[in-house]
């Protein structure tokens, strides 16, 4: 059994590509037993995705980016076309207590697993379905890529140097943000279930997930009735918060707040009642000399000293890391951000680690309560055989009795 809050937990994952394979990987990470349902042959879309590719013991290559998405997971290859893959599906969801699927709209329904007939094989089954624009309205079902959503969802008209040259996040990131939510749909709707005893059907798309994100940028066009735009490395509504250059490189600083400011300007000999910068707002309509103000201050400093003086001054600075030094850092791995695992093709292998940390508390103090063991990414079809052994000797539960609903 896996170590986790929701190790008494049974899902089928039943996605592919990212949105939902994270998702699933989360609730792995929290405890779940996460059975991969793929197709044979080939398996999930991202095994094929590369370079990078690692060659493993058995001849064949592994994607790295398959990898960053499903450890914690047991694979098993069905067609869902035929009789066979129906049935052990079938037997799968009797049993689960969620399903995640992000086939287009109607799919579900053309392999016999729509909602309402899901709800009648198992009532209490949460299922997840997330869709790149939403599963209804003047779009629903429309296909949806990570970087085609950051460009209609917005994200990139406010990513990027300047107005004329958008940018897409460095990561998945509308893919991700779709996962994520769907996990905090998906625990919602079992903490209901201990009240009803009912499932629910949690929807969400890479859509929603972008703009449930806009944040201020969000309120500036509802409420402010402006357009934001992409302004590089500078914060849109503080200043001085970014990237400035010094003398051989660049550091990044955050003054959100005048008394920081009073302290910055003290630490380097500046007068904060300078005309024009005296607050923030105007500060922020001034942003080109607030930027040259700072970086005049920087041009005599290296990077590494500057940034020991600012953080002992109380300034909120850091410098920009490449992946390589990220995974490096004694910081990250001490967040337990990193995890080693034993893959059945390429033996041991390190890859980024959990997000969330548990600790139980007492009169003695904390205790971390970690999984202790992380599960690698599973190849092709690796638990099938043990799958369908423990459907065959394992009988459906009863369901527990189903709640009325209040009137």
């Amino acid at each position: 059994m896996n170590e986790g809050s929701l190790e008494d937990l049974l899902v089928v994952d039943l996605s592919r590509a990212l949105a939902g394979p994270h998702a699933g990987q989360m609730l792995g990470d929290l405890g779940a037993r996460v059975i991969k349902v793929e197709s044979p042959g080939s398996g999930d879309d991202t095994r094929s995705w590369g370079p990078p590719f690692v060659d493993g013991a058995d001849g064949r290559s592994y994607s790295t980016y398959f990898l960053s998405c499903n450890r914690n997971k047991e694979s098993i290859a069905l067609d869902l076309k035929s009789d066979d893959g129906r049935a052990v599906l079938t037997g799968l969801l009797e049993r689960a207590d969620v399903l995640i699927e992000n086939f287009r709209t109607g799919v579900m329904d053309r392999l016999g697993f729509g909602t309402a007939a899901l709800a009648a094989l198992n009532p209490r089954l949460v299922q997840l379905s997330i869709t790149g624009f939403g599963h209804d309205g003047p779009e629903g079902g429309r296909a949806g890529y990570d970087q085609i959503v950051q460009g209609e969802a917005g994200l990139m008209s406010i990513t990027g140097p300047g107005p004329e040259d958008p940018q897409r996040v460095g990561t998945p990131i509308a893919d991700l943000l779709g996962g994520i939510h769907g996990v905090v749909g998906v625990l919602a709707a079992l903490h209901e279930r201990e009240r009803t005893g009912r499932g629910r059907v949690v929807r969400t798309s890479l859509l929603s997930s972008i703009v449930g994100v806009h944040a201020f940028q969000g309120t500036r066009v509802t409420v402010a009735g402006q357009t934001p735009q992409a302004q590089g490395n500078h914060h849109p509504s503080i200043a001085p918060y970014g990237l400035f250059r010094c003398r051989d490189g660049a550091v990044q600083i955050s003054v959100g707040s005048e008394r920081l400011w009073q302290a910055f300007c003290a630490e380097f000999g500046l007068d904060p009642e300078t005309p024009g910068l005296g607050t923030n707002p105007e500060r922020v309509a001034r942003r080109g000399e607030t930027i040259a103000f700072v970086e005049d201050a920087f041009a005599v400093h290296d990077a590494v000293p500057l940034l020991d003086r600012l953080r002992a001054a109380g300034i909120p600075a850091g410098k920009v890391r490449d992946l390589t030094e990220v995974y490096e850092w004694d910081q990250v791995r001490s967040q337990g951000l990193v995890v080693d695992v034993e893959h059945a093709a390429l033996g041991s292998i390190s890859l980024p680690g959990p997000a969330i940390r548990f600790f139980d508390v007492d009169a003695a103090g904390e205790t971390e309560r970690a999984r202790t063991e992380h599960q690698a990414p599973p190849v092709l079809d690796q638990h099938g055989e043990a799958i369908r052994a423990w459907l065959a000797s394992t009988p459906v539960a009863p369901s527990a009795p189903v709640a009325e609903e209040a009137a």
